[in-house]
């Protein structure tokens, strides 16, 4: 799913400087998983080729009036994992790139939020968390948007978009499958749609 630049509206006056009564806590959100996508795309003998891993759970706190202290946990389901060519998914399933039968989930936990150099997230920020695939746990940053509809009210937050870029290098997970054939570097492009719960 591609966002426009006026769906996506970032929150510059709306959550990154929002002027809101003091939360408690960071408030929970739930995801909307059929809006929701988890894309990587990958080169397989020089041929670019794009997946889809569905979301099957996940953990978003979103502290409005510190942004830094929000969280997320997230679990994909890697057994579902597809790509547009069926011996591609075959050969990414298997026991030497993603083991998805010994490990069929994979989850990212939130460790730090970083945003801009003035703290404001219009300025661009960052998520960094832990990412275990494979069994295997590393360290995971990428680059991060929160954005809400075009056209709500600056202080409705009830539902937003977050969208998430970066890459990883397959073979510190250890799926070192097919190193002659597929390229190690696999780009992310992560898009979710959260309703503020209660």
């Amino acid at each position: 799913m591609t966002l426009t630049p006026t769906r996506r509206a970032l929150i510059a006056g709306g959550l990154a400087l929002c002027a809101c009564p003091a939360a408690a806590a960071p408030r929970a959100y739930d995801l909307l998983p059929d809006r929701s996508r988890i894309l990587f795309r990958f080169d397989v003998g020089g041929t670019a080729q794009t997946g889809e891993v569905p979301v099957s759970q996940a953990d978003i706190r979103v502290d409005t009036d510190d942004l830094a202290a929000s969280s997320a946990s997230v679990t994909a389901d890697i057994s579902r994992a597809r790509t547009g060519f069926a011996p591609v998914t075959q050969a990414l399933l298997s026991p030497s790139v993603l083991d998805a039968a010994s490990y069929p989930l994979t989850q990212f936990v939130s460790t730090r939020i970083r945003l801009g150099a003035r703290g404001r997230i219009s300025e661009g920020a960052t998520i960094t968390g832990d990412l275990t695939l494979r069994g295997v746990t590393w360290p995971l940053t990428l680059d991060a948007v929160l954005s809400r509809p075009a056209g709500s009210a600056p202080d409705d937050l009830s539902f937003l978009y977050v969208d998430l870029t970066g890459s990883l290098n397959r073979r510190d997970f250890g799926a070192t499958g097919y190193p002659d054939l597929v390229a190690d570097i696999v780009a992310l492009d992560i898009h979710a749609e959260i309703r503020a719960r209660g």
